[in-house]
């Protein structure tokens, strides 16, 4: 076993004040929210780290999750948001982005309103106004519903606000700290694990033997995991050894 880089680790619950929205997975015109809050996104919205609100520029061809988390990896990590109760409820919501001008058109996923470009568009053109757009104007949203209740493991010992914004739509959650916990360090073994895990932030020496998969960005979330290596404990929760954000390429898969 390893050094542990965390000695102390929180038990946290975060209550649903306001309905949640990620893009999850998007299946025609309906965007769906997965019944998980990603670890990479409670990590912004706790203030750790920040990013710009709009990428420009060559920043806009990838992500920049290493770079962003680098400054904090050693001294802190926190797990995936599950559902207290195993169970999440949603809810859908219609949007509708279309002009409420006197003439409008739909064209390749945008609101055309400049109507003097469409002999320009009938002639093989393609005036600004008509061009395509990579923004939805019309569908609908599944999101969390207001209420619902999450759990999360806060490795570290830094302080947690009482309030956070998470999702597109900044939704507020509040954080309850339940209880606080050592972190137990156990040799290696076969264990299996009820938290979500991240799968890029597994290391490379934990020995995957079976999962259940969330598929969502950034990188998807295994649940009801069964591994083989080292392994830490807290409360009655545990996770491989050594889980760091962005931990690199696994070794079996």
């Amino acid at each position: 076993m390893s050094t542990i880089p965390f000695q102390q680790a929180k038990l946290v619950e975060l209550l649903c004040l306001e309905p949640i929205f990620f893009a999850s997975r998007e299946l025609s015109d309906t965007y769906y929210t997965e019944g998980t809050i990603g670890n990479y996104a409670l990590t912004y919205a706790l203030g750790l780290v920040h990013s710009p609100y709009r990428l420009q520029g060559q920043a806009t061809g990838r992500p920049t999750y290493k770079e962003d988390f680098q400054a904090i990896a050693q001294a802190f990590y926190i797990l995936p948001a599950s559902p207290i109760n195993g169970r999440v409820t949603f809810r859908f919501e219609r949007f509708n982005a279309l002009s409420d001008s006197y003439w409008y058109a739909m064209t390749n996923n945008r609101v055309a309103t400049a109507r003097e470009d469409v002999p320009l568009q009938r002639q093989g053109k393609k005036p600004n106004s008509f061009r395509p757009s990579n923004f939805p104007q019309t569908g609908r949203l599944r999101m969390i519903e207001r209420g619902n209740k999450f759990q999360t493991v806060v490795f570290g010992n830094y302080e947690l606000p009482e309030y956070i914004r998470v999702g597109k739509f900044a939704s507020k959650v509040r954080v309850n700290i339940l209880e606080k916990f050592d972190v137990i360090p156990l040799p290696e073994g076969n264990y299996q694990t009820r938290a979500y895990l991240n799968v890029a932030d597994l290391p490379p020496q934990t020995e995957i033997l079976s999962f259940d998969l969330i598929s969502m960005p950034p990188a998807p979330i295994l649940k009801n995991l069964h591994f083989r290596g080292a392994a830490w404990q807290v409360g009655e929760i545990i996770v491989p050894e050594g889980l760091q954000f962005c931990c690199g390429a696994r070794l079996n898969g």
